[in-house]
């Protein structure tokens, strides 16, 4: 059987298939458009993508052979999902493995951005730095203040653990509200909107899926209902923001600052973010761990493995979906 990975990895997963199966392993941007995963994709089995590889419906259809797609992210908008369904392809992805590392980034994001730490180091690498004085570069506590959670699964308890332990009220928003049980172990109260979870929170961090309801769920509108210090935190998926939206209300000083990992249109970045006052900005690494990156490699050829191998749906955990049997 033939497995094709669109990239290089950390990790041991790309040798574990190797042991098994003849595999491709393509240079980063080799498989970064329709067109040429739709001319190669006939001849393999499984397909291991990054969030970079655009699995269409014509990339899946295109694979005759194609029996199952290993997403090497916890995501997988990038894959057109009812039609491998369609199709009978299954599709996983790694969740739970860069849960912890993710949060860990979300909340450095907040506290970088919330004592104003880039524009800090800016400003003493440019040689500015005279000495402390009473001024330097204020910031805000995080202790005591209302953290809101738009997305309440595995990173957003994660990240409400490490709120709670910096003294955060945390408050949150999801489709289903948590038992009352997973309330008191989070220390987390319930908002029965999102609108007044925006207005009531801090600092809000999105830890939501991208779905058509969550795209562009921090609009204009939305910004608009943020205190005037409030500060987000974006780890989730770029077009939950509204970026132009965003570079406005932080050039404007209608919010206080905004911490981001993803971006509406990956690799670009709105350029007017990129001069935002307060803005920390970081390429896409929340799940940037050495520990992390590796599991997932781990993860997403086991899923492989486990299907080509004939295990049943049901024994494959990391699954987005499972066939009717």
């Amino acid at each position: 059987m033939r497995v094709l990975v669109t990239e290089p990895q950390p990790g041991k997963g790309i040798d574990l298939l190797k042991a098994r199966y003849d595999v491709t392993v393509g240079q980063r941007g080799d498989y970064d458009s329709e067109e040429r995963l739709k001319e190669v994709i006939g001849s393999y089995d499984a397909l291991l993508s990054c969030l970079s590889t655009p699995v269409t419906g014509e990339v899946l259809r295109a694979g005759e052979k194609l029996r199952i797609v290993s997403n090497y992210a916890v995501g997988y908008n990038n894959i057109d999902v009812e039609t491998a369904k369609e199709l009978g392809i299954l599709v996983s992805n790694t969740p739970d493995v860069l849960t912890e590392a993710t949060a860990d980034c979300a909340f450095t994001l907040l506290l970088s951005v919330a004592r104003r730490m880039r524009e800090a180091e800016d400003s003493l690498r440019a040689g500015e730095f005279d000495g402390w004085h009473p001024f330097g570069f204020l910031g805000t506590e995080v202790s005591g203040k209302n953290c809101g959670i738009l997305g309440m699964g595995r990173i957003g308890r994660a990240f409400a653990r490490r709120a709670r332990g910096f003294g955060m009220k945390v408050l949150y928003h999801d489709t289903a509200q948590l038992s009352e049980a997973d309330e008191k172990k989070y220390g987390a109260t319930w908002v029965d909107s999102v609108d007044d979870l925006v207005s009531r929170s801090d600092f809000l961090s999105l830890h939501c899926p991208l779905t058509p309801e969550t795209r562009h769920a921090i609009n204009r509108e939305r910004l608009a209902m943020m205190k005037p210090e409030a500060i987000l935190i974006n780890t989730a998926r770029g077009p939950v923001v509204d970026e132009a939206a965003l570079a406005e209300a932080l050039h404007e000083k209608r919010i206080g600052g905004a911490g981001l990992d993803v971006f509406e249109k990956e690799p670009k970045v709105h350029p007017d973010l990129l001069t935002a006052p307060n803005c920390v900005l970081l390429p896409h690494i929340a799940s940037a761990t050495r520990e992390t990156r590796a599991r997932m490699s781990a993860l997403a050829a086991s899923s492989i493995i486990s299907h080509l191998e004939g295990k049943p749906d049901d024994a494959i955990p990391t699954l987005v979906y499972r066939r009717e049997s």
